[in-house]
């Protein structure tokens, strides 16, 4: 069963592994009735956990923030998937448990809009990082325990979690479980407050399954996704909000 769930991470079917526990034996069983309603945050929340991250954690928090990218595809984004001039990523591939594999589904793979913060952000994530090759991890390992293989791994993202984010979540008095997959729940309630087609918001997350978002079959559209994307940008991120009531005014 524990590499059933393994594998149902992999596929973002689950983001955990409730087999294995926090600790070893500390395992329990689960039935497939889901027993709590899934948390989501509020915006000033995210704002606030962001805002005591350093900044390789503060770059991956505001990318999976703003894009609704599931863990295994933030772990496996290279810096040759980027494309700045056009502010896109294209999703290639998933990583879990230092497994590559595909994507979920081919509706995984569409190229995923990012905005200027967030490439931004990258950029000054690239500029510190000693990992700058477009075959390299965007978030590469560099921990000197992996020796040779020091730079070519990807960050495990559930140490991230628990020795960074969760941290401050609890610091910050945050009554809520938060995981990776809580920002893309959290992603897709904040689409779906601001009204956006069903459409956009099926393509945004590259849902696999039209039953996900009510069987609407028509194209979104890229300048669509755009706008629906900065919404949460501007939501998220103050200065975006500040630039936009500017060219308002």
């Amino acid at each position: 069963m524990s590499v059933l769930f393994n594998h149902a991470i992999r596929w973002g079917f689950a983001d955990r592994n409730p087999i294995s526990g926090p600790n070893k034996g500390a395992g329990v069983r689960q039935s497939s009735k889901r027993v709590r309603i899934p948390d989501i945050l509020e915006v000033s929340e995210m704002q606030a956990i962001v805002a005591k991250l350093q900044l390789r954690e503060r770059v991956l928090l505001f990318l999976v923030m703003v894009t609704g990218l599931r863990r295994g595809e933030l772990s496996g984004i290279q810096w040759g998937d980027i494309d700045f001039a056009n502010l896109l990523i294209d999703v290639r591939r998933s990583v879990v448990d230092q497994v590559v594999g595909r994507c979920k589904t081919e509706a995984s793979q569409k190229p995923v809009p990012i905005d200027e913060y967030t490439a931004q952000d990258l950029l000054a994530w690239y500029r510190v990082t000693p990992y700058r090759e477009p075959g390299d991890w965007v978030f590469a390992s560099n921990s000197r325990r992996a020796g040779k293989n020091r730079g070519k791994q990807p960050l495990w993202l559930q140490t991230v979690m628990r020795y960074h984010i969760e941290p401050v979540v609890r610091e910050l008095d945050i009554q809520k479980r938060v995981s990776w997959h809580t920002f893309r729940r959290t992603y897709t309630s904040l689409l779906h407050a601001n009204g956006e087609d069903v459409k956009v918001v099926q393509e945004l997350l590259r849902h696999g399954s039209a039953k996900v978002t009510l069987d609407v079959y028509a194209q979104a559209q890229m300048p669509a996704k755009r706008r629906a994307q900065h919404k949460v940008v501007e939501m998220v991120r103050p200065e975006a909000r500040q630039e936009a009531l500017e060219m308002a005014t």
